[in-house]
């Protein structure tokens, strides 16, 4: 990695830094900004992710392809590496706040240091308030979460734990008045305590990437009626092409000729991402 080095001024941060208590005085970058007009959204959970979290990182964010959004977050093992990576794949600007300085000899975690240099390659940074020769610390994390979070739109949970670290970044975006979203998880499941409990609080449920892009406020420009984009089940597609008008649930039941909690589960599943709507005791397309 031999990006160079620079520092920037609190007058040339992305406006969300602005607005942050403490603001640092500095900021090391290494890499480019994205342009003018990005919306930042922040990804964080678990360092030991499992495989429901990593897939769900991995299909929202690539879901995210083609629209002005950064990913940022803080390049530590699990859900982070998660969402560089995902970003990286779907061809959108990273930016990673390590825990550490960014100097070659000193970026934490040194198993990701292979992936900071793929950030810097695809024209993504890493930025620290930290001068570059700071080994990392364990003070140094949450401290440096509040960059994470301050720069951001949104804050996403993919995963955490009960005593997870990830809830006092989720706490920060209350403070900072920043949009907390969360991946849905099956009741028991150690993994999903915290995004579980924030749903239950008031967070958003996030189970599709046109959640993500309406929480940031982007305009999708998908038209519901071409169906090759949707990526429909048999069962979904039957359901799509009846609703090409308004039906009440029992003639959709009634006329699909499926068993009712089939044709329930798949509404509700189109429903969550925002293929259907039920309004006025009657189902129809988005």
């Amino acid at each position: 990695m031999e990006t160079q080095m620079r520092q920037l001024s609190p007058a040339d941060y992305p406006e969300g830094l602005r607005e942050i208590p403490e603001i640092p005085s500095s900021l090391y970058i290494r890499g480019s900004l994205p342009p003018e007009g990005t919306v930042y959204l922040t990804v964080v959970g678990s360092r030991d992710l499992s495989s429901y979290g990593r897939e769900a990182g991995e299909r929202l964010i690539t879901g995210l392809a083609g629209h002005p959004i950064c990913i940022v977050s803080g390049l530590a093992l699990g859900a982070d590496a998660c969402a560089h990576r995902a970003a990286l794949a779907a061809g959108l600007h990273t930016i990673a706040f390590p825990g550490s300085g960014i100097g070659d000899r000193t970026i934490a975690p040194r198993t990701n240091a292979g992936l900071a240099a793929e950030i810097l390659e695809s024209g993504g940074a890493l930025m620290s308030e930290y001068s570059p020769d700071t080994v990392a610390a364990p003070w140094m994390f949450p401290a440096r979460n509040r960059l994470m979070v301050g720069i951001a739109r949104a804050v996403l949970v993919l995963e955490a734990g009960e005593r997870s670290g990830t809830l006092i970044t989720a706490r920060l975006s209350g403070e900072y008045n920043r949009d907390l979203l969360c991946v849905p998880y099956r009741i028991g499941d150690r993994g999903g305590y915290a995004a579980n409990l924030f749903i239950r609080l008031g967070a958003a449920l996030v189970a599709e990437p046109s959640h993500i892009l309406e929480a940031l406020g982007i305009r999708q420009e998908r038209t519901v009626s071409d169906t090759t984009t949707l990526d429909l089940t048999p069962t979904e597609q039957i359901l799509f092409e009846l609703l090409s008008q308004p039906r009440s649930r029992d003639e959709i039941i009634r006329d699909s000729g499926l068993p009712a909690h089939e044709v329930l589960t798949a509404l509700v599943m189109l429903e969550l991402r925002g293929v259907l709507k039920e309004e006025f005791g009657a189902w129809r397309r988005a």
